[in-house]
């Protein structure tokens, strides 16, 4: 796929209706010869729309407009650049633990939970946030994460969570405001909830801070994994994380993980960890495929706001 193909499929499959603004700049982006030269010029793996808006977004320039959006990129390259390639899509998004609690709640209780591609560790405290699935509201405090939930019934718990840990190349730090703001600029523009439930997130996440190793998915997974104690449910549990792998080293992860004791919870682009079956997703949006041990369970959306169950009775 070229560069420009890549920002053309990301505004229809991901932005549209999700986010207008990066629906524009992609398309402009697709079509701006001047952009796409200096885009090229990147490793191929820091060519993704998601990083340069959020460098741009971090740095203090435009992203409403494409016309300014080009003229403040071209005149910023060298520093945008210089971002782009010490950084990654760490989108540290909490909403996902809504589509994540149906499976953790229906496991064995207590759980050891241990997230690969962890960013700051937001998605570690599913026990600690409150959930909203249509009228029904479980939990209390903040943040409350809204979640359109059809196929099954809500949850009527929370998991009990013994033990939390991350496993990242480079794990940001909630109690550090630089890492809090590379966050908040990976969020897109128009998402004014997910910035104040970003920041509703980092403080629980602030007041017990978890164990977060910065390593690699396949060498370094099962030593943090035997940290787990004993006696608790370990949960392997990743979300939006495997695209940025190389095939090569994701097929060598699953192989992994499927032979560590407990179990593997998947939330991924389809695309990027397949199935040999899956029922049409809901509507013309993107949605991921959360997983249990390998298999299917429910088609979601990126950022939690809703799950299409069609696997076992949660």
């Amino acid at each position: 796929m070229t560069t420009a193909e890549r920002y053309a499929t990301f505004a229809v499959r991901e932005a549209r209706g999700v986010s207008p603004a990066y629906e524009r700049l992609s398309l402009a982006v697709s079509c701006d010869g001047e952009l796409l030269a200096l885009i090229d010029g990147l490793p191929p793996a820091r060519r993704q729309p998601n990083l340069l808006f959020a460098v741009v977004r971090l740095l203090g320039g435009p992203v409403e407009a494409p016309t300014a959006f080009h003229d403040y990129t071209v005149a910023n390259w060298a520093a945008i650049e210089a971002e782009i390639r010490i950084r990654a899509t760490q989108t540290n998004e909490a909403g996902r633990c809504a589509v994540l609690l149906p499976v953790l709640a229906s496991l064995p209780q207590p759980l050891a939970l241990l997230e690969v591609g962890a960013s700051a560790g937001l998605c570690l405290y599913p026990d600690r946030y409150a959930y909203r699935y249509g009228d029904r509201l479980l939990g209390d405090g903040t943040p409350v994460l809204d979640c359109a939930l059809t196929g099954t019934a809500p949850p009527d718990r929370r998991p009990e969570v013994v033990w939390r840990a991350g496993l990242d190349l480079n794990p940001l730090d909630v109690t550090d405001p630089a890492d809090v703001a590379w966050l908040d600029a990976l969020i897109w523009p128009e998402h004014v909830h997910r910035r104040e439930r970003l920041r509703a997130a980092v403080r629980v996440a602030a007041a017990d801070p978890p164990l977060l190793v910065r390593g690699d998915l396949v060498d370094d997974l099962p030593a943090l994994a035997a940290q787990a104690p004993p006696g608790a449910t370990l949960v392997v549990f990743h979300t939006s994380v495997l695209y940025q792998v190389p095939a090569p080293r994701r097929d060598a992860f699953v192989e992994l993980v499927r032979t560590l004791p407990g179990h593997w919870v998947a939330n991924e682009d389809p695309d990027v960890l397949r199935h040999a079956a899956l029922p049409a997703p809901p509507g013309g949006a993107f949605h991921n495929v959360l997983a249990l041990d390998g298999t299917p369970v429910a088609w979601t959306r990126g950022h939690g706001e809703g799950i299409t169950w069609f696997g076992f009775n949660a």
